[in-house]
């Protein structure tokens, strides 16, 4: 299992909250994309997601939120 530190993840992203909501954001993006599920050695799409955010792979922008009026 591959720990990533918040250090690591607050690198990439604005504080390590965000960064973990982009990845999880991301994975879930990962996951509708079709998979070779023969393969064993297939990391998780957590996993995936963490480590090509850590890496600076994952380019994002937050988009300010609208208030109703």
């Amino acid at each position: 299992m591959q720990v990533f530190t918040p250090k690591e993840i607050s690198n990439r992203a604005v504080n390590k909250y965000l960064g973990v909501l982009v990845a999880a954001k991301f994975a879930r993006v990962l996951n509708e994309f079709p998979r070779d599920r023969s393969s064993s050695k297939e990391k998780k799409l957590t996993t995936r997601s963490l480590e090509q955010l850590s890496d600076g792979e994952i380019n994002y922008h937050v988009v300010p939120r609208r208030r109703s009026e």
